[in-house]
């Protein structure tokens, strides 16, 4: 790698990947990203399912997970799912409720309420599921820590399938079959998928059963489901690699297809009209999400499931109000957070353990998300209420946070605890957060071989300003889609002019141009950075006809009806 800039204005170092520089763009940023075979590159660059997707067998224990669903569909039994209150454990319950309604079957479900109930199975749930008569219960995103429940489960006559992708515990429950790409003794390479992709493919095992079986059913084309499968997956931040890469890439075609009532009304209240993943991350999952985080899931899983487009837009627009005071909650923790955070920061620490009383638990993991991309640290976030600790946290390159969580439960520190690399849950009992913080701290320092994170932004390529147009937009668009594991191309500008900046939206925005060595303006936007040193120099009229460098991404912007490229702007060298 080389150092294109010791230390922008905010204080960050700029590297250069390393890419062969003697490629054409596309292929350099390829390179960067150990992409070099020509059938790799192939496949990249045309993510499609079927090419892609493995046999659903290769995954442990998916044959007896076949094998019993279908056993009960085709018997008649009453069949119990049982999901997770965020997106991807929402989308997961519904392509499972949806999929088994359409095989003919009975079937219950249950999301649990975060406040009351937490995370993951719960004795209450199973028992209630018993009193239903439910003969078969199956766990979608949740239930590989569920023993105990499990357990109670079977004794009240259940058989039980947990499909899920978070870390094990080191002994498995006693489920009858457990799907979970993160098993140790899982040979199928999928430990990337989030746990709809799980639950897809468990679809397409069981699929496949019943067909083998000559099961009467609804014609199911189970390609219909990959909107919901994106979404799930763009939400829980998974790798847009292999499988999860098409899942994305043909899930965002099916998403603008409209085809989910539910889903075609929460687009047109948020205002989507094209989707993509920033539009799944950053307006779908929020609006779905928000239920979850205040109140109960049920109202975003029953508009996944509807087909009335009265309920559908009545649905929708309870999930709109409900994000909006999602943010007003957020925002005021927030602020709280920060301060929090500083004082840790000048402490040395090279990891953020943030818990405030009766902090509002709904927004923990947005919370910790934010406060991770501002520290570049491991950044847990927690709430205290009546001596106990809950919380999320949220993680950065190299230091895998689900291990740290597994660990402090296996040490007796966490009483609860899940997750995986770049997220995780947790709750403690109040008189072990010193432990604990101590336990994150050590642990974070030892994945990072005593070494503080590196401040620093890895940049794909470096090129003249005059190079940012729609031609080179376009080409950069072949490596979508964009998001974890496969981040938009990050690109260092030369040859910039400040020409102006002014702010915009509510005030913490900024929007100016530069021009180009070409003599051309170049339109950049800057989101959250009126209040940092580069609003501060931006917006500081003796600084006009600069020379600086620009690090960020190129966009296609459409404003009235014109299209045309756009920089989004992160950092400046001067």
């Amino acid at each position: 790698m080389k150092t294109i800039v010791e230390k922008s204005m905010l204080g960050k170092a700029w590297v250069l990947a390393g890419g062969n520089q003697e490629l054409d763009l596309l292929n350099q940023i390829l390179c960067s990203r150990g992409i070099t075979d020509s059938e790799d590159i192939r496949k990249f660059l045309n993510p499609v399912v079927k090419e892609l997707m493995p046999d659903p067998f290769v995954l442990k224990d998916m044959d007896t997970a076949a094998r019993i669903a279908a056993d009960a569909i085709i018997a008649g039994k009453k069949i119990a799912v049982f999901g997770d209150y965020d997106v991807d454990g929402i989308t997961s319950t519904a392509i499972v409720v949806k999929y088994l309604r359409a095989a003919g079957a009975a079937v219950m479900w249950h999301l649990p309420d975060r406040e009351v109930e937490g995370y993951g199975l719960n004795l209450e749930a199973v028992e209630d599921f018993a009193k239903q008569g439910a003969g078969l219960l199956i766990t979608v995103d949740c239930g590989i820590s569920g023993a105990n429940e499990i357990r109670r489960a079977k004794e009240l006559g259940m058989q039980v399938i947990v499909t899920d992708h978070h870390n094990p515990d080191r002994a498995l429950p006693g489920a009858d079959a457990i799907v979970n790409p993160k098993r140790a003794d899982d040979a199928s390479d999928l430990n990337y998928l989030a746990g709809v992709g799980v639950a897809f493919m468990f679809l397409v095992a069981l699929n496949r059963a019943l067909r083998d079986a000559k099961h009467e059913m609804q014609e199911v084309n189970l390609l219909d489901y990959l909107d919901l499968v994106a979404l799930g997956t763009i939400c829980d931040t998974m790798p847009l690699i292999g499988l999860n890469r098409a899942f994305v890439a043909t899930g965002l075609k099916v998403l603008d297809l409209r085809q989910n009532v539910g889903l075609a009304a929460l687009m047109e209240i948020a205002g989507v009209k094209k989707s993509s993943v920033y539009a799944a991350g950053f307006a779908i999952g929020p609006r779905l999400n928000a239920a979850g985080r205040l109140d109960s899931a049920l109202p975003a899983l029953d508009l996944l499931l509807t087909d009335n487009i009265l309920i559908a837009r009545d649905l929708a627009q309870k999930l709109d109000k409900m994000n909006t005071e999602r943010m007003e909650i957020q925002q005021q923790i927030m602020i709280a957070a920060v301060d929090l955070a500083d004082r840790c920061c000048a402490s040395g620490k090279c990891s953020l353990m943030l818990c405030g009383e009766n902090w509002h638990g709904g927004v923990m993991g947005i919370i910790a998300g934010r406060l991770k991309d501002k520290y570049n640290m491991p950044t847990l976030v927690a709430t205290r209420s009546d001596g106990v600790i809950n919380g999320s946290g949220r993680s950065v390159a190299g230091v895998d946070l689900g291990r740290i969580i597994h660990e402090a439960l296996a040490a007796g520190i966490l009483a609860e605890g899940g997750g995986h690399a770049a997220a995780a849950g947790f709750t403690l009992r109040a008189e072990n957060e010193d432990a604990f913080c101590e336990f994150l701290e050590n642990s974070v320092m030892e994945q990072l071989g005593g070494i503080a994170p590196k401040s620093e932004i890895v940049a794909d390529a470096e090129l003249d300003a005059s190079a940012a147009n729609m031609d080179l937009v376009r080409e950069l668009s072949a490596l979508g889609p964009f998001g974890q594991g496969n981040p938009e191309p990050q690109l260092i500008l030369n040859g910039g002019t400040f020409v102006w900046a002014g702010v915009m939206g509510n005030g913490s925005h900024l929007r100016g141009n530069i021009r180009t060595s070409a003599g051309n303006l170049l339109p950049f936007a800057g989101f959250n950075l009126t209040a940092t040193p580069i609003g501060e120099f931006l917006l500081d009229e003796a600084n006009i006809n600069r020379k600086m460098k620009l690090l960020g991404r190129l966009k296609e912007n459409e404003y009235n009806g014109r299209i045309s490229a756009q920089f989004i702007l992160e950092d400046i060298a001067v």
